[in-house]
């Protein structure tokens, strides 16, 4: 009989792992540390790049008000777009957890056909929509409103698009987590007495937050940094840091302080992050105690 090979635990799981490994180190860790090395360059008048030590292009980042407010309004924004895609995702991935078949399959389809869309499409869609002709000025009209506001190049338009586009990101993590919540923990509530709200708030919320803590650093994240959403409906008027990145770097060439840019948009994003994780981690911790 021939001898089998039989490989470590150890050593099957490096083999197993290797290949995601290499893919990381290649899409994300090597990239990342090339930005960082960018972002303590220089660029000279004449268009060089200088590498070196310096931390300029932070200085200057933090010592320029307008760069400021454009990071506070970004994670006001990505913050904005993330809870109310939880507001409207819950309903919704309800339905694709409990409802039924074909309204789940129906509502799964509305979700994830736009996908397939470009999103310069989706968002040159939105500001048709969204402008002085587009259909919500003529529906306003139409109800009696002589001469409706301005939605296109505001905060507004950018909320709206963000979250048509980022909500499947939300509503798939909720609806796996309430589906595996136990039917029969709603109809105990149920015979209990207790109306839908109190069935939200006692058992379909507590037990879903393992999906809220995946929904919500998602959609947080890909708002934090989009740049065509923002520069399509926003315009000038509300550039969020994504927005100034790419002009840094595509407009200006200006590589090392779009860099430093990026570098802190990266930071910003984990920290936030971070807490958003912790937050609902203390949550479930002291309902699971309860």
């Amino acid at each position: 009989m021939e001898a089998r090979t039989r490989l470590s635990p150890a050593l099957l799981g490096w083999l197993l792992a290797g290949p995601a490994v290499l893919f990381l180190l290649a899409c994300f860790v090597f990239p990342a540390a090339q930005t960082l090395y960018l972002g303590i360059g220089a660029r000279t008048e004449a268009g060089v790049m200088q590498y070196g030590l310096t931390i300029e292009n932070y200085r200057r980042a933090f010592a320029t008000d307008l760069y400021w407010r454009v990071l506070l309004r970004t994670i006001r924004m990505a913050t904005s777009a993330a809870i109310v895609a939880a507001i409207v995702g819950y309903p919704l991935a309800w339905v694709l957890a409990r409802g039924r078949p074909w309204l789940s399959r129906t509502v799964t389809l509305v979700l994830v056909t736009p996908l397939l869309v470009n999103v310069v499409v989706r968002s040159y869609g939105w500001s048709a929509i969204l402008s002085r002709n587009g259909l919500i000025s003529w529906v306003l009209q139409g109800l009696g409103w002589e001469d409706p506001p301005a939605i296109l190049y505001t905060e507004w338009a950018v909320l709206i698009a963000s979250v048509h586009v980022f909500l499947p990101f939300m509503v798939l993590p909720l609806a796996g987590a309430i589906g595996r919540i136990p039917p029969s923990a709603e109809q105990a509530a149920t015979v209990a007495g207790a109306g839908p709200a109190q069935r939200f708030l006692r058992i379909i919320l507590p037990l879903s937050l393992p999906g809220l803590a995946v929904g919500l650093p998602l959609v947080f994240s890909l708002t934090a940094a989009a740049f065509v959403t923002p520069q399509i409906l926003g315009g000038n008027f509300s550039p969020l840091l994504g927005t100034l990145i790419e002009q840094q770097v595509l407009t200006l060439h200006d590589w090392p302080f779009g860099a430093a840019l990026a570098s802190l948009l990266v930071a910003m994003v984990l920290l936030v992050n971070l807490v958003f994780i912790g937050i609902i981690g203390r949550r479930i911790n002291r309902w699971a105690q309860a």
